[in-house]
C-alpha cells in the first residue's frame, strides 16, 4: 500500500476497556478501515476487539501515565516503520503519543475532542495536554458545544470539525412478552418506568432530579419507578461522582425510597429491553464548570430503540436531542418544567414524540453516517496520492 492508505490510531480508549468512547473509537477504526489500513496502539486486550490484529500495539491501561509513555514509544516506532498518512489521538489525553509520533514521522495528526478534553479542572493537564492539543493539524468535535469550548480554548476554528458519534439502530426490537418477562425478572412489574442510563457522576444530576422534579412526578402518578442503569466511574478525568449513596440519600428525604429501583450496569441486550419497557429516558445533565457534557450519547441510543429523552439543554445534549422528534429540551435547572414535560409524556405518551419519528432521527446518526463524514475529513489532512473509493 502507499503511504497515503495507512492511519495510525493511538487511544487509550478502546475495548477491552468499556465505555462509550471505547466503543466510540472502536467503530472509528472500523469505518476508517474500510478504506485504509488502521494501525493501532491501544490498551492491552485491543488486538482481540479488531479484524486485523497483526496491526496493533499495546500497552498496560492503567495507571494513564503507565500507557502514555508506553503508547508513546509505541506510537513512534510505528509511525516510522509504517509511515501512515494520518495519525488520530482517541481523545485529548491521548494526544502527547500521537503528537510525538508526528514529530518523529513529520505526519499530520487530528485529535478527537470530547467536551472535557478541553475544560476538565486538572491543573497538569491544562499545562501540558492543551497546549499539545494546540499543535494538531485538525480536530474532531464530538458536538457543536464542543467546538464552541475549542475555539475558547485557543483553537483554530477553521480546522474544527464537528463528529456526531454514530448509533446502531437495532434490526427489531424486543416483543411485547419478552419485555414483560424482563421486568418480571426485575421485579418491576406493569409500572411507569423513567429511565436512566450512564454512569453515576454527580454532572448526570440524579440526585437533583430526585430532590427537586421526581416529587411533582410522584404527586400525580405516585406509582412511577425511576430505574436506574448503570455504575459509578472507575476510572476518568474527575474523580466527581453522584454517587449511589448520595441517591439513596435523596430518595429517603422525598420519602421515595419505593420509586428507585437500582439494575447496575446491564448487558446490550438487557439494556435494550430497558429503552422498550420505560416510558421515557430522564437527562437530568446538570451545568458544572470543568465538567461538561460533551453530546449525550444516551439520548442517541434511547431514540434508536424507540424511546424518547426529557432532557436539560446543556453542554452538547441539544446535538443529540431533537426537539419535538426524539425527545423535549429544557431550560437548565428548571426542575418544575422537566416534571411537567415529563408529566405530559407520561398522559399522553404517543402524541408527539413516537416511536418512529426517535427512530427517524437517530437514522440520521448511524455509524455508516459517521463513517462516511470521518473518512471525508481524514481525506482532506492525509498525504496523499489519490482518493479513497
Amino acid at each position: 500500500m502507499s503511504t497515503s492508505h495507512h492511519i495510525l490510531l493511538v487511544t487509550r480508549n478502546f475495548p477491552p476497556l468499556l465505555g462509550g468512547m471505547e466503543r466510540l473509537n472502536q467503530h472509528l477504526l472500523e469505518e476508517l478501515e474500510r478504506n485504509y489500513a488502521v494501525h493501532l496502539v491501544g490498551p492491552q486486550g485491543a488486538a482481540e476487539h479488531v479484524a486485523h490484529p497483526e496491526r496493533v500495539s499495546t500497552c498496560p491501561s492503567a495507571p494513564v501515565y503507565a500507557f502514555l509513555a508506553c503508547a508513546a514509544l509505541k506510537a513512534v516506532r510505528s509511525a516510522r516503520r509504517h509511515r501512515p498518512g494520518l495519525i488520530i489521538a482517541g481523545s485529548g489525553v491521548n494526544a502527547p503519543p500521537a503528537w510525538m509520533a508526528a514529530r518523529a514521522s513529520k505526519t499530520p495528526w487530528i485529535v478527537y475532542l470530547h467536551g472535557l478534553d478541553l475544560v476538565v479542572d486538572h491543573l497538569a493537564y491544562q499545562r501540558i495536554f492543551l497546549p499539545i492539543i494546540r499543535r494538531a493539524d485538525a480536530w474532531l468535535v464530538n458536538s457543536r458545544s464542543t467546538a464552541r469550548l475549542a475555539v475558547a480554548a485557543g483553537l483554530d476554528a477553521d480546522r474544527l470539525h464537528v463528529l456526531h458519534p454514530g448509533v446502531a439502530i437495532p434490526e427489531t426490537l424486543p416483543s411485547a412478552e419478552a419485555v414483560r418477562h424482563w421486568r418480571e425478572k426485575h421485579g418491576l412489574g406493569s409500572r411507569p418506568l423513567l429511565l436512566s442510563v450512564g454512569r453515576l457522576t454527580k454532572r448526570k444530576g440524579l440526585r437533583e432530579f430526585v430532590l427537586r422534579a421526581l416529587p411533582q412526578i410522584l404527586a400525580t402518578h405516585p406509582e412511577v419507578l425511576l430505574v436506574v442503569v448503570g455504575e459509578e466511574p472507575h476510572a476518568a478525568l474527575t474523580s466527581a461522582t453522584g454517587g449511589l449513596d448520595a441517591l439513596r440519600e435523596a430518595t429517603q428525604q422525598t420519602a421515595a425510597q419505593e420509586n428507585l429501583k437500582i439494575l447496575g450496569k446491564l448487558s446490550d441486550e438487557e439494556l435494550g429491553m430497558a429503552y422498550r419497557a420505560a416510558a421515557v429516558l430522564v437527562f437530568p445533565v446538570l451545568d458544572i464548570p470543568g465538567d461538561v457534557e460533551g453530546f449525550g450519547m444516551v439520548a442517541i441510543e434511547a431514540a434508536a430503540h424507540g424511546l424518547p429523552t426529557v432532557a436539560f439543554a446543556v453542554g452538547g445534549v441539544p446535538d443529540a436531542v431533537a426537539e419535538g422528534r426524539s425527545g423535549l429540551l429544557i431550560a437548565s435547572g428548571d426542575y418544575e418544567a422537566m416534571a411537567d414535560a415529563i408529566l405530559r409524556h407520561l398522559a399522553v405518551p404517543e402524541s408527539a414524540l413516537t416511536g418512529t419519528s426517535c427512530q427517524t432521527f437517530a437514522s440520521q446518526h448511524t455509524w455508516e453516517h459517521f463513517g462516511t463524514k470521518l473518512r471525508t475529513i481524514c481525506h482532506q489532512y492525509l498525504l496523499k496520492e489519490e482518493t479513497p473509493d
